[in-house]
């Protein structure tokens, strides 16, 4: 099978994508008709659980789009669930060391590239045992997204980012900027000093950045070198959509 987000990102592609937080396939398929192609569920802060993440992603394929995962650990069983059930493209959270990276992409391959358990007749992924290659293409189709969040993993990050199945650093400025006192305030000097340090190590690797969109704006973003920016929820386009027909006087709104 074809990865064509995968391919987009390594390619040089800037790519916009919206989160998805409420758990409802309904929204997903509603923002992809609305022209956001590429959604990233949310499973480290949004609602619902394995099931509800397909029951999304499909809506989002059927609808024409590309889907996104973040998981909400690093946990080999959480990788495995989710690997099994067809989900490619990955954003990993709290990745703070090289240790923890190397563990995350050991769990995501199978041997001897790594120590992801077998059962490629049974899932998902391999359509339930339809596609009698997967076991041995299955790195090829990964798309993996390691967070930088914490001082820690700068200081790694050149180790983390030269890692084989590592596909794109994706930076959390306000977790990064948390992690050394900064939190809500990640546009002050320091941290702001942190994340470009981070932004040029993986930069260096020649690896694609990706991040959350800021007061910088897309294209901004995309100047400096970002080719993954993850811009609105389902929650704030909702409530911010709520605020503005509450102020209007309505003749706007309805049918």
């Amino acid at each position: 099978m074809t990865h064509s987000l995968k391919t987009r990102l390594t390619t040089g592609e800037f790519i916009k994508a919206a989160w998805a937080h409420f758990g409802s396939p309904d929204v997903c398929e509603a923002m992809v008709r609305a022209g956001w192609d590429t959604i990233l569920i949310d499973g480290e802060h949004g609602l619902g659980g394995l099931v509800d993440w397909v029951a999304m992603a499909r809506a989002v394929e059927l609808a024409g789009g590309e889907v996104v995962l973040r998981v909400p650990d690093t946990s080999a069983s959480t990788l495995q669930k989710v690997l099994d059930r067809g989900f490619r493209t990955l954003v990993v959270p709290h990745v703070d060391s090289y240790q923890i990276a190397k563990a995350v992409t050991e769990a995501c391959l199978f041997p001897p590239r790594g120590h992801r358990s077998f059962a490629s007749p049974l899932v998902k992924a391999s359509d339930y045992g339809a596609r009698a290659d997967y076991t041995e293409s299955a790195h090829e189709e990964l798309c993996l997204m390691l967070q930088c969040e914490h001082a820690s993993a700068v200081e790694d990050l050149a180790r983390i980012a030269s890692l084989p199945a590592c596909t794109s650093i994706f930076i959390g400025p306000n977790d990064l900027a948390g992690s050394i006192g900064y939190l809500c305030r990640d546009r002050e000097e320091e941290p702001m000093a942190l994340k470009a340090r981070a932004e040029a190590a993986a930069r260096d690797c020649g690896i694609p950045l990706g991040t959350i969109l800021g007061p910088e704006g897309f294209e901004n973003l995309r100047q400096q070198g970002y080719g993954f920016v993850v811009g609105p929820s389902d929650v704030t386009l909702l409530t911010g959509a709520a605020r503005l027909a509450l102020a209007d006087d309505g003749s706007a709104n309805g049918y």
